[in-house]
């Protein structure tokens, strides 16, 4: 039985695409289905951290109105001494320029 060159190149490949052609269909819906099952595992996380958010969200505004409001803080007195001090501190000279004014005379 002598099958010519060309009948024998033609049943290998045909044996070898019948071997590889359901290996690459198994191959890319297996693909597939890792793709889709990796869109439902995000829904389903998307949905649960959408719940979370929304039960952690709280009201604008109280149920029970406010009883007293915070009291306001009061302005801190400071004596006059400390004043002049921290004025000469950042005006060195300025106790020099009052002098000199008064005895210019000008006010």
């Amino acid at each position: 039985m002598g099958l010519s060159k060309q009948m024998t190149f033609t049943l290998a490949c045909a044996v070898v695409l019948s071997a590889l052609v359901p290996g690459v269909a198994g191959y890319l819906s297996a693909r597939l289905e890792a793709i889709e099952a990796a869109e439902r595992n995000l829904h389903a996380l998307e949905v649960r951290l959408n719940v979370r958010e929304a039960r952690d969200a709280r009201p604008a505004s109280f149920p029970a109105p406010c009883l007293r409001t915070p009291a306001t803080p009061r302005i801190q007195q400071v004596p006059a001494t400390a004043l002049a001090e921290e004025r000469e501190r950042l005006q060195p000279d300025a106790p020099s320029l009052l002098r000199e004014r008064e005895e210019l005379g000008e006010n």
